[in-house]
């Protein structure tokens, strides 16, 4: 069984940059790689799973990230009113223990 061989990211940043530039096929043979693998590694960019730099992003990439961005920003809104509601939630428990506890103690036991 071959072993399979293994790329650090830099190798990789670099490829999809150049199969970009020339093509996915002549830089795959260019760099001794199969050309699939130079496009998983593309997919994977593109998916924003292996980060290209400054300035690498595409349209598909750039507007999933403007997406998610507006899906963490309603989280965190979302998240926001919850950590509200838990607070006055809290402060309602504390303020029915007191009264309780002070009734407790004003009333004889029996």
């Amino acid at each position: 069984m071959a072993q399979k061989k293994v790329y650090d990211k830099e190798f990789k940043v670099q490829a999809v940059k150049l199969g970009r530039e020339i093509g996915f096929s002549k830089a795959a043979k260019e760099l001794g790689i199969n050309v699939d693998t130079l496009y998983g590694w593309s997919k994977a960019a593109n998916e924003g799973r292996l980060d290209l730099g400054p300035g690498t992003h595409t349209p598909q990439t750039a507007m999933s990230l403007t997406e998610e961005l507006q899906k963490l920003r309603q989280e965190n809104r979302e998240q926001a009113k919850l950590i509200q509601r838990l607070k006055e939630e809290n402060e309602f428990l504390a303020e029915a223990s007191a009264f309780f506890a002070a009734s407790r103690r004003k009333s004889p036991k029996t």
